[in-house]
């Protein structure tokens, strides 16, 4: 498998596969990644000198074989369960941004809550969340 991935490091794999499953990473969602990693206190030790580095690591494991598998596969190992529902709503809010998600995006989704064995009210509650912080007077 690959190296060491800190929690902080997975929780940005999982926004940055959220950008770039439709294989355009918008601006806004770059934008709105670098914004999250400057706000949430899950991300207080992280040094932001380092989110290009972590993002290219990233995107080495999603272009490797069998990629997003990987991907996925080192995002649950990474991760405490307790930040499970955490790494969800940052895949949802990078998602949402754009105020369409795409049907890459909802698989995406999907398949993290399958990895991660979420509930699916708790995700659902999530997504509503995003949906009112996002929409459109």
């Amino acid at each position: 498998m690959q190296n060491h991935v800190s929690s902080e490091e997975a929780l940005i794999f999982v926004m940055v596969m959220a950008s770039a499953v439709d294989n355009a990473m918008a601006e806004k969602e770059l934008r709105r990644i670098g914004q999250l990693i400057d706000i949430l206190p899950v991300f207080a030790a992280f040094d932001k000198d380092r989110l290009i580095a972590v993002s290219q690591r990233c995107a080495e494991i999603l272009n490797g074989p069998e990629g997003l598998d990987v991907a996925l596969e080192t995002v649950r190992d990474a991760l405490p369960e307790r930040l499970y529902e955490t790494a969800y709503a940052l895949a949802v809010e990078i998602a949402a941004v754009d105020l369409a998600i795409r049907s890459e995006e909802l698989r995406l989704l999907d398949l993290l809550r399958s990895r991660l064995k979420l509930d699916k009210l708790v995700c659902a509650a999530i997504e509503r969340s995003a949906t009112a912080r996002y929409r459109q007077g």
